[in-house]
């Protein structure tokens, strides 16, 4: 029981296992940190739900060692960024820059939202009222029922 117990701790938090391999690690650890700051922001394009730093697909390998090569020929965190968004679109960065051409992707949540509680504040005004007043007849019939049990 001890052992399920430490296995399920260790799985809990463990954390996510990132992908970058010893041999991708920069010597200087000032740029190795800013390497994994940009990395943690760009999307694997073979797995779209990851970031490659916690992706094992070989572009995101590729992708990891290309920005670790921008940073030692000096360029700044927005030039590596700039420079991979040219090369492969925004759809390489996993949060894009709030600009006009992507304001519906930034607003589609909110706009369903409206939407959604707009259909519901119709649906219900649209519904019939239940009636509680009974006529004569379905008051009779409910004494009848009343003073048979």
């Amino acid at each position: 029981m001890q052992r399920v117990l430490l296995l399920i701790a260790a799985l809990v938090l463990g954390g996510s296992a990132l992908a970058v391999q010893p041999d991708e690690v920069m010597k200087n650890p000032v740029l190795e940190h800013r390497a994994r700051e940009i990395s943690a922001g760009l999307r694997c394009m073979v797995c779209q739900n990851q970031s490659i730093d916690d992706s094992d697909a070989q572009l995101a390998r590729d992708l990891r060692i290309l920005v670790r090569e921008r940073l030692a020929a000096g360029d700044t965190d927005q030039q590596v960024r700039d420079f991979l968004v040219q090369r492969y679109g925004e759809f390489v960065l996993l949060k894009p820059a709030f600009r006009a051409h992507t304001l519906l992707l930034w607003l589609a949540p909110f706009l369903v939202l409206i939407l959604g509680a707009l259909g519901a504040v119709i649906h219900l005004r649209r519904r019939p009222k239940a009636n509680a007043a009974l006529d004569e007849e379905e008051r009779q019939a409910l004494e009848a029922l009343l003073k048979r049990d």
